[in-house]
């Protein structure tokens, strides 16, 4: 099935939203109302589920467990993706925290660092090992994909290992973008200009306001 990008995107959105109305008790919810959430159309909702092949009683809405496990479907493998994390500064701890506690079909396996007092220890109940291992340790613990969080100054001395690691996808939140070979999946989420970009329309609401 060919998705396009923004789709799967706003399909991670949606299920994150309906298992928040799941643990609530909502058993059913209306486009608009999902819609509303994340400030979009009804029409783009039903648009999204019905590229997917979902289709639901429109009197009482979508079924929300129903739709988790129809959304699960389409983006998740079927067994859970293996992942590590390269640089268990601050944000590392965060983003591991994170993912480890979703209950997703993504688990971070393994950290790595160059850190000393950081290597050989646990770090968010995650092993953290050396970056010198890194190639030997992705192939045995079988990491598909990697997030960078690394000082920018180190990201474009990671390609290479990456690439000879085998690894399929690359969340990069360096300010650093990085090309890796086709065939490999690679984000680059640049913090600084999610802020600035952030910041600039904060700026022209505040002009336009006086």
């Amino acid at each position: 099935m060919n998705i396009p990008e923004k789709t799967i995107e706003r399909l991670s959105e949606y299920r994150r939203t309906l298992m928040s109305c799941d643990r609530q008790g909502i058993s059913h919810i209306f486009s608009h109302i999902l819609a509303g959430i994340h400030g979009i159309t009804a029409v783009q909702v039903r648009r999204d589920l019905m590229l997917i092949g979902f289709s639901s009683d429109t009197k009482k809405g979508y079924d929300v467990k129903e739709l988790i496990r129809f959304i699960g479907n389409i983006l998740d493998s079927a067994e859970p993706m293996n992942m590590a994390v390269i640089g268990m500064g601050h944000l590392g701890q965060a983003i591991t925290k994170y993912f480890n506690s979703k209950g997703l079909k993504l688990r971070i396996v393994a950290a790595f660092d160059i850190d000393p007092s950081k290597v050989g220890s646990e770090i968010m109940g995650i092993p953290c090992y050396d970056m010198k291992e890194f190639e030997e340790r992705a192939e045995a613990e079988n990491i598909d994909i990697v997030v960078l969080s690394s000082p920018t100054s180190a990201a474009t001395k990671l390609v290479v290992p990456i690439i000879n690691a085998g690894i399929r996808g690359v969340l990069n939140f360096t300010s650093t973008p990085l090309n890796f070979p086709k065939g490999m999946v690679v984000e680059n989420y640049d913090i600084t200009t999610l802020l600035e970009k952030v910041a600039y329309f904060v700026k022209e609401n505040d002009e336009n306001n006086l």
